[in-house]
């Protein structure tokens, strides 16, 4: 028998671990043309050969993404545990699924999915033991689901139901209405409305649209001049009268919002996502002309409603936690407002009123607090919820006497709650039930240490009895953006790499909301490599801690979490075995060209501003893409009717990818959906095939050994 050396044992006993992954044949990545394009930044040139994949509509693109597809899906295809996933992914999702009651005249409404249907069906019952009867069922829009809802007003009267319905996942919606009684559709149509419901006034709303793009540009054209309109019921769109525009600042969002009692007009304007002004108009003085009721746009404000003739409005102005000021249209300077909710150590995520009631919403380490108070401020109650987790706030008309709350965490689909009015007692209405055993998982909370020593929270979920040996399967989610706070939420994806001895992470960066308005500065403009940097510490705490090593850790992220992905694995590569960034803003010279992607500048800057593009080209993912290097095995997805994001930010970068990554290096993937845009409204169908071969994807990378 032939010697066989301990090196060469060794050697075939890693090939044998690694035998299965060996069978997956990668078929050659397409080629992609590049040209001779470049631009100049202030003295510095920047190449920019993959420019042509920005125009998604034409012929060669076309074929570039089909072929990108055939080499995504050749891959996936071979992994032997794919159907298996799906198949327990279908068996997970197929659970009865509940939205709260809101009551609308003699009715109650609400929102429920049998398990698998594409799209919620919206019922209505009389009294709240009724029986249902369907309202409108969305899955009736489309063969395929992929019409989803993305709005929904009745009038004042109970008569009408104004539906904003969105195609594809995009952006731009239609508004159709409903007559409430018959449930048949008037013959009122609205189009080319984005970011904008119906408000009703009278015998009409109000509504935010822009105009009509050219053909083929619907989708990546820059959309500029929003404008209000109040449209009348029984005309037609043509005859709808302008209420608002402004044609000196082609860069604005507007909204219009109406008080309970209709006396006030409010619209609502910012530049961005970040900063907003108010403007108001007495309807019941027939005021002809708007007042600024609050100038822009260094803080936000949002009015939350009328007491009188007084305005209560959330605001972090002086309070980067949050207040709630009492404000009188006719002083409406800071130093005559009314504090009604002072700032406190936690973040006053909301308020709202309901039954002649005040209703606030706290966060206290990225977990839900609810209260109710006097509309004076006095009585602060708390109500308490069933642990830690996130609750909606409770909100109503002033003379409900009931209103309904929902509560989930990380292991409870949900739970919706009765809330009496006159008793303040809460009582669980719904429950949801579904084929898991939330025992055996648990979650905990760690506060880590970011490269300058700022305290981070995190949340780790895993199933109990887990051994920390630094060999286990984990995924490391964030986003760190736009204040928007990541709170316990229920993932019937995450179940399943939960079942398979996954560790699942979430990051709560600053860029977000979680501590208010310093915590989201913390994280924005010239300090967006804090975000970075506090993602890099979660994954080295992970390791630190055992529960992964960069063998075993996978990076995932969405939009604003796209670019945190793609930043973090341009910059510590070898720190992760997989990166999945998706529907990414990921090209931060060229992002503000694109559909609304100028109203991100107040997060992140602009390449147009010399000390802004300095620190932005350090970051981009695009740009910062090095020859040679072993990126992490990455799956960039993305989809066709993304006019959020466009998809050019994920076609450029997996073209970069492709052509520079190691030889012999990890995969470079990019799944392209179609007939599917930024997320919302996805049809159940689409999402379980996306969570296959996500999670697919993860755990065949990460050597995950899959039951």
């Amino acid at each position: 028998m032939k010697n066989i050396s301990f090196i060469t044992l060794m050697t075939l006993v890693i090939a044998c671990g690694k035998k299965e992954q060996a069978t997956i044949a990668m078929k050659p990545y397409p080629e992609t043309k590049k040209e001779n394009v470049s631009d100049n930044y202030f003295g510095t040139t920047i190449a920019d050969p993959y420019r042509w994949l920005e125009n998604d509509t034409t012929a060669d693109v076309e074929a570039w993404v089909k072929a990108q597809n055939e080499v995504t899906q050749h891959y996936l295809s071979q992994i032997p545990y794919r159907d298996q996933l799906k198949k327990r992914l279908t068996q997970i999702w197929d659970y009865p699924k509940y939205s709260a009651p809101f009551k609308e005249g003699n009715y109650y409404y609400f929102f429920k999915n049998n398990g698998l249907q594409n799209q919620s069906v919206l019922y209505r019952q009389q009294g709240l033991n009724g029986e249902p009867e369907v309202f409108l069922d969305p899955n009736t829009l489309s063969e395929d689901g992929t019409v989803s809802l993305a709005s929904l007003t009745f009038s004042k009267d109970h008569q009408y139901c104004a539906v904003g319905i969105a195609k594809s996942g995009s952006d731009w919606n239609e508004i159709f209405v409903l007559n409430a009684a018959t449930k048949e559709k008037t013959s009122d149509l609205i189009q080319w409305v984005k970011f904008s419901g119906a408000t009703w006034y009278k015998n009409g709303f109000y509504y935010s649209r822009y105009d009509e793009p050219g053909k083929g540009k619907e989708f990546s054209n820059a959309n500029e001049y929003m404008k209000i309109y109040y449209h009348e019921m029984g005309k037609p769109q043509s005859a709808d009268k302008l209420i608002f525009e402004d044609k000196a600042h082609p860069l604005r969002y507007f909204n219009a919002g109406i008080t309970e009692d209709e006396r006030y007009l409010i619209i609502s304007v910012s530049e961005g996502t970040s900063g907003s002004e108010i403007l108001i108009q007495d309807l019941s003085k027939n005021e002809k002309s708007f007042r600024t009721l609050f100038k822009g746009f260094e803080n936000n404000y949002s009015v939350v409603d009328n007491v009188g003739d007084k305005i209560l409005a959330l605001t972090d102005k002086d309070a980067p936690r949050y207040r709630l000021v009492e404000v009188d249209p006719l002083k409406p300077e800071a130093q005559n407002w009314k504090d009604i909710i002072p700032q406190n150590e936690d973040l006053l995520e909301g308020a709202s009123t309901c039954g002649g009631q005040l209703f606030a919403t706290y966060l206290k380490d990225a977990s839900t607090r609810l209260y109710r108070f006097a509309l004076s401020g006095e009585n602060k109650t708390e109500i308490t919820l069933p642990g830690i987790g996130t609750a909606s706030g409770i909100s109503g008309e002033s003379e409900d006497t009931e209103a309904f709350y929902t509560f989930t965490s990380f292991t409870n689909p949900g739970e919706i709650y009765h809330y009496d009015m006159a008793t303040g007692k809460s009582e669980l209405f719904r429950k949801t039930e579904l084929a898991f055993d939330a025992s055996q998982f648990e979650t905990k909370q760690v506060f880590y240490p970011s490269k300058d020593g700022t305290k981070i929270p995190m949340f780790i979920m895993y199933k109990k009895g887990i051994t920390l040996n630094g060999n286990n399967p984990t995924l490391l989610y964030g986003y760190g953006g736009f204040n928007i706070s990541l709170t316990p939420s229920f993932s019937i994806s995450r179940i399943m790499f939960l079942e398979q001895g996954g560790v699942y992470a979430i990051a709560n960066l600053r860029g977000g909301g979680e501590y208010g308005e310093d915590w989201h500065k913390a994280g924005m403009l010239d300090n967006k490599q804090h975000v970075f940097d506090d993602f890099i510490a979660a994954a080295e705490y992970l390791i630190q801690e055992k529960y992964t090593s960069s063998a075993k850790l996978a990076i995932n992220g969405g939009s604003n979490g796209g670019l945190l992905v793609g930043a973090c694995m341009t910059q510590r590569p070898e720190l992760f075995k997989v990166a999945i960034p998706a529907v990414g803003v990921l090209d931060m010279l060229r992002y503000h060209k694109f559909t609304i992607g100028w109203g991100w500048a107040v997060e992140y800057g602009s390449s147009e501003k010399k000390e802004q593009f300095d620190y932005l080209i350090k970051y981009s993912p695009l740009h910062n893409v090095k020859a040679g290097v072993n990126y992490p095995a990455t799956m960039i997805m993305t989809a066709d009717h993304d006019d959020r994001v466009v998809p050019a930010h994920s076609f450029k970068l997996a073209a970069e990818l492709q052509a520079k990554q190691a030889k012999d290096g990890n995969p470079v993937l990019i799944r392209i959906d179609s007939k599917a845009g930024h997320g919302a409204g996805k049809p159940t169908a689409k999402l379980v095939e996306d969570a296959a071969d996500f999670w697919g994807f993860v755990l065949w990378n990460l050597q995950a050994e899959v039951k």
